[in-house]
């Protein structure tokens, strides 16, 4: 045949359990990616280069990780309970225990920062968690383009996912955003000070929490997608992939101009992402010196921001195409972004000073959370048409050896941007700086630089009119999310 006759979708519970998937990967990765840096910095008394180049270590590590695991994936022979599911369980016991083990590190002595015991420990438990996860999320991912193979459905799972993401978010800082405005002295939390001692009781709480939320979702996850398809190809011969042919295929999304310049475009978004992450408490903390009832600023402004913009965005998807909307979006956290440079000023009235970081700050976190809007129903186009390039009288077996390459690269790239992130902020913070407004502010302002350079790459791109996408908007005059 040369077409898929039915094009699978997701809906109902099904389409419920997979995107659910967002929700529960994003609590404890964004609790961990946001909190873990300022748990060890600023509580653990672990020198900011040592973490950050733990955070980078893991960052590659997890990366190179999910090429590897996509190779595994995509060439095991359909059983019993699936292809590609099974190994959502397969890595999950040492992703829990390695979530749980992370928050419990032996102290730094207080006049020694660089201890080494404290500083190995974080680096062999992260990595290793980064692996588990890897393996976790490169499946969770390469499901998507044999789950959901037509547009409107693509999109349709992208604004759940979107959905469940920002609401992730929003829980992830809220615990510890309220165990912060209960401090004594947000200023001063190293283990031997009395605010301190809160944070080394509660906050490894939240992330066991938020960790047994992880394995639910995962289960969910699991129950909920259907690889029957596979059974009916059952005797099909598997076509085995090398690791050394795995990073030559890459070659095939490289030369591949739109695809290249749509991961481009990610690498520098994850820079900003990460950068905005690993500045959340350290901004409200040093620069706007919030005490008390004040970080709960930061949860108007996240729940608002993130769900005024995607509902915004939405709106403007039914009306506007996928590409010029997503270069419009980027640019707006571009200007955003620019609005901290009042910062650099002193003696702001406090009037001014919360009015910029409201208007700065919303508006970055709604467009950094509208992305997965239009970057995951084009990735999954793109690898559709790839599977189209390769071999059009059968697509499914096509995309069945390449959607782990291919969502192993993306990843991979996805990683190099927190990694530099990671880094970039460790170096400019490092010392002195760790409390330094104005080292801080000038870090949120590279924010906008990064997001600039994300722009450029995705107003570049073109969609032929023989891609996916292309024909499915001929076809549609106007898409409606349901």
């Amino acid at each position: 045949m040369s077409e898929l006759t039915t094009r699978r979708e997701l809906h109902g519970k099904r389409l419920f359990g997979y995107t659910f998937g967002d929700l529960g990967f994003t609590l404890p990765n964004m609790f961990t990616g946001v909190f873990l840096f300022q748990y060890y910095v600023y509580t653990v008394n672990l020198n900011v280069l040592l973490v950050s180049v733990g955070v980078t270590a893991q960052l590659i590590i997890g990366a190179l990780s999910a090429i590897i695991f996509g190779v595994i994936i995509d060439n095991k022979k359909p059983g019993k309970f699936g292809k590609r599911r099974p190994f959502l369980l397969y890595g999950l016991p040492v992703w829990v225990i390695t979530s749980v083990l992370i928050w419990f590190p032996q102290n730094c002595p207080q006049d020694n920062s660089l201890y080494l015991p404290t500083a190995i420990f974080f680096w062999i438990v992260t990595i290793v968690r980064s692996i588990s996860r890897s393996l976790i999320f490169n499946v969770y991912l390469s499901m998507l383009p044999e789950q959901s193979q037509t547009l409107k459905n693509r999109e349709k799972v992208a604004a759940l996912q979107s959905a469940f993401a920002i609401l992730a978010s929003v829980f992830a800082l809220l615990l510890p955003l309220i165990i912060q405005s209960f401090l004594e002295n947000p200023t001063n939390v190293k283990w031997w000070e009395p605010s301190g001692k809160v944070i080394l009781l509660y906050i490894p709480l939240i992330g066991i929490t938020f960790t047994m939320i992880g394995v639910v979702t995962v289960i969910i996850i699991y129950l909920s997608v259907d690889e029957s398809f596979h059974n009916k190809k059952s005797n099909e011969k598997i076509e085995r992939t090398t690791v050394i042919q795995a990073f030559a295929r890459m070659a095939i999304p490289v030369k591949d101009r739109n695809y290249l310049k749509l991961i481009i475009s990610s690498l520098f978004i994850g820079i900003s992402g990460k950068v905005v992450g690993l500045l959340v408490f350290p901004f409200q903390t040093y620069v706007m010196h919030f005490e008390s009832v004040e970080f709960y600023v930061y949860i108007f402004i996240s729940i608002f921001g993130k769900f005024a913009w995607y509902f915004i965005w939405k709106k403007l998807l039914k009306r506007n195409h996928i590409l010029n909307s997503y270069s419009i979006c980027i640019l707006l956290a571009v200007i955003s972004s620019f609005f901290d440079i009042f910062f650099f000023f002193s003696g702001l009235p406090y009037g001014i000073k919360m009015a910029l970081y409201i208007i700065s700050w919303s508006t970055v976190l709604g467009s950094m959370y509208a992305y997965p809007l239009f970057s995951i129903p084009i990735m999954a186009s793109l690898v559709h048409d790839a599977a189209v390039r390769i071999d059009k009288s059968n697509i499914d077996n096509a995309m069945s050896k390449i959607s782990g390459s291919y969502y192993g690269l993306a990843s991979f790239v996805r990683s190099m941007g927190p990694s530099f992130a990671s880094i970039f902020v460790g170096i400019i913070l490092s010392g002195a700086n760790e409390e330094n407004s104005f080292a801080i502010t000038f870090v949120f302002l590279s924010v906008g630089i990064f997001y600039l350079i994300a722009f450029f790459f995705v107003s570049r791109i073109k969609l032929s009119k023989d891609s996916y996408y292309s024909k499915q908007v001929m076809k549609e005059e106007k898409i409606s999310f349901e």
